[in-house]
């Protein structure tokens, strides 16, 4: 027989004062939180309550919470969606559904050896739900919050990538992600171009992975901004500069693909403020790039390309940092489909090049990275501009 249910921290008599005081203190923080009142604040806030058994408390309390959000998300499902959502989510993962909470309060928090109970208030993103119930097929009621993102011309959104690289590992869905997180966290677009960030969940990661991102994988790409409502999907590549948790700067390359094909790139340098925290810096430039889609990529027509080939060329580098970066520049190009690392030294990188158009075209995107293209004997060299290409 299990022990009896006590509230979190109670003992004796003078305990059960301080436990009560201090829950009358909590529930007057929260009040707001709960139910009626919290709702008509914030329509994505669920308040429901919890009971779980498990071999110790700490178990019990982490099965309440995640059984508490999945049945918060399908409560909030059924109310936007007039009863009728709930069936179409219940094969969501665990993990899904945890990405999709903002936050969460808890009061009336009770527990025994093996058990625990309380009362658990939700807050879901409200951008990420829409986009959920959107790709499950849940039709949302018209009411306050429910306003449908807007979108470019053709109706549906631009599915962003954020890929993160820290040294020579890049990662998109696997966690840390903090470039990823700084995508989630930022204000929507409200101006004609409407930007969706995937959720990550088993279908995401089927389709594509921070290599395929990467390396521009046409299949994968318009498999990942199909499953998300849209045609089109932009990479966002963001290299770190100095520590990871306190970075100095940051090189961001934006490619955006059409239908899988390379259609437009923008790359831009950003500089930390002094003291600027990681995440404060990191959703600064996610406003960056935003503002550049929103202000220029709108307006611009996707260029054509009629042929396509493929090089080897020979690339002088200072080092293996030197190499990561000329590689996301030139991945970042729109004539570039691929590039593959065919031999490496300290001095020199011998890499292969699928590119689009004519090699005219390819010289013309080279040089706004300023990098030259020069036909050696019997490899092209690549040369940075300004410096003698070597023979």
């Amino acid at each position: 027989m299990g022990s009896p249910l006590t509230p979190r921290g109670a003992g004796s008599r003078s305990g059960w004062r301080r436990a009560g005081a201090a829950a009358l203190g909590l529930l007057l923080v929260i009040a707001s939180a709960m139910p009626g009142r919290a709702q008509d604040a914030d329509p994505y806030t669920e308040t429901v309550k919890v009971d779980a058994t498990a071999d110790n408390p700490a178990n019990a309390r982490e099965a309440a919470r995640i059984d508490g959000q999945r049945r918060a998300l399908a409560a909030l499902a059924d109310r936007l969606s007039g009863g009728t959502g709930a069936a179409k989510l219940a094969k969501l993962d665990d993990k899904t559904i945890t990405d999709l909470v903002a936050s969460f309060e808890v009061a009336n928090e009770r527990m025994s050896a093996v058990r625990y109970l309380a009362n658990y208030t939700f807050h879901f993103r409200a951008a990420q739900v829409q986009r959920l119930f959107k790709n499950a097929g849940v039709a949302m009621s018209d009411q306050p919050g429910n306003e449908p993102a807007k979108a470019g011309a053709s109706g549906k959104p631009i599915v962003v990538l954020p890929v993160y690289q820290s040294g020579t590992a890049a990662v998109l869905w696997d966690d840390p992600n903090p470039w990823r997180d700084a995508w989630v966290e930022s204000p929507a677009v409200t101006g004609p171009v409407s930007l969706a960030v995937p959720l990550g969940d088993i279908a995401d990661i089927s389709a594509i992975d921070a290599g395929k991102a990467g390396a521009g994988d046409a299949e994968a790409l318009a498999a990942i901004a199909r499953q998300n409502g849209g045609d089109e999907a932009i990479v966002a590549l963001a290299t770190i500069q100095g520590p990871a948790e306190q970075p100095s700067g940051i090189d961001i390359a934006v490619r955006r693909y059409r239908a899988g094909r390379a259609v437009d790139s923008h790359a831009e340098t950003l500089t930390a403020n002094p003291g600027e925290a990681q995440g404060d810096f990191l959703r600064r430039a996610v406003a960056a790039v935003t503002g550049d889609i929103e202000g220029g990529w709108k307006k611009e027509a996707a260029p054509r390309y009629d042929q396509q080939g493929s090089l080897t060329a020979i690339l002088p580098i200072t080092g293996l940092d030197d190499w990561v970066k000329i590689r996301e520049r030139l991945a970042g190009m729109p004539t570039i489909r691929k590039v593959a690392l065919v031999a490496l030294s300290r001095q020199e990188a011998t890499i292969a090049i699928d590119y689009l158009g004519s090699i005219d075209q390819l010289k013309a995107s080279l040089a706004g990275v300023s990098l030259d293209l020069v036909k050696g004997d019997p490899a092209w060299r690549l040369a940075r501009s300004g410096a003698p290409a070597a023979q």
